[in-house]
């Protein structure tokens, strides 16, 4: 019962903390017209809180799969997948009378997938979560390299345009690219909350798994497929942003003081938006707005380095 409790006061106390965040957002630099309101500051709040909720679940997903606190899409490559994709979709302008939101949503999330699948495919080669850390790393800096070569042959116009993203936002989206990230979440969001007893399962090991009744290999591609629906889309409008599927699904856990995934996951969902939504308001703290990539890192880094220093993974 006081557990219960606890976990009640957690959540009024999180949803209090992102309410608070969400007005400071909404009214930051005076009181907006309506118009404003309406059609920028709103779908850009709406659009943090999107991306906190499925960049936090996909890292929760990436860690219990691959038992590796430091997994999330940014570190381990997919985030590079779903870059390059919309790099491909940005660069080349080739839409073929599709939308072009919808072209880029589509690549991306089809580029995020392609690396979910490569790295689920060699994770069984890897002795420990470091050397396969480190494949994601090289998997990015794989396509890091590959980029340069798509803005060669670009013209300008999408040149501007893939640097602007490239720097990460979550300013002008539009009330359909809103829409379209929210039904991303949505899909990936029930997926991952069906998906939560085998979760809890896996992250005994594939032994425990198979013993159990559970099959490792479709636990691991359902939540590849969540991961890779939700990263891939968010990164499509928003640009490549990282740390959030890393630390708020170890916060929500120290919060929650819980491993099952049906109270974790949640409660990572709720993180993930409340450091969103304080990022997009730091990064307009200043006179000049500072991309949220940057402002994201500069609260990451240090909590990764401290997970690193507290328990070594390599």
């Amino acid at each position: 019962m006081k557990s219960r409790k606890r976990i009640i006061w957690i959540w009024v106390a999180g949803l209090l903390t992102l309410a608070i965040l969400l007005a400071a957002d909404l009214s930051a630099g005076g009181l907006p017209s309506v118009d404003i309101l309406k059609h920028l500051r709103l779908p850009r709040a709406v659009t943090a809180i999107l991306a906190g909720i499925a960049l936090s679940l996909s890292g929760a997903q990436m860690q219990s799969i691959f038992h590796n606190p430091l997994a999330d899409p940014y570190i381990m490559g997919i985030s590079a997948g779903a870059a390059l994709g919309a790099a491909v979709a940005t660069l080349t302008g080739t839409n073929n009378g599709i939308p072009a939101g919808l072209t880029i949503a589509a690549s991306a999330s089809s580029g995020a997938l392609l690396s979910a699948i490569i790295i689920l495919a060699v994770s069984k080669k890897f002795k420990n979560a470091g050397e396969l850390l480190i494949f994601g790393i090289m998997m990015s800096f794989i396509v890091n390299a590959t980029i340069p070569i798509l803005q060669a042959g670009a013209e300008s116009e999408s040149l501007k345009l893939y640097y602007s993203w490239s720097s990460g936002s979550f300013s002008n989206t539009t009330w359909l690219q809103t829409a379209m990230m929210l039904t991303a979440v949505i899909i990936g969001t029930i997926t991952a909350l069906f998906n939560t007893k085998e979760l809890d399962i896996i992250i005994f090991g594939d032994d425990f798994a198979s013993m159990a009744g559970a099959d490792p290999g479709r636990i691991r591609m359902t939540a590849l497929i969540s991961s890779s629906i939700m990263t891939g889309t968010i990164t499509a409008f928003c640009g490549p942003i990282g740390f959030v599927g890393i630390i708020a699904p170890h916060i929500a856990g120290y919060a929650f003081s819980t491993a099952s995934h049906r109270t974790k996951l949640p409660g990572t969902m709720l993180t993930g938006s409340i450091i969103c939504i304080a990022a997009d308001l730091l990064s307009r703290t200043g006179e000049t707005p500072i991309p949220i990539a940057s402002t994201m890192a500069f609260v990451g880094i240090p909590v990764v380095v401290y997970m690193l220093l507290k328990r070594p993974i390599i």
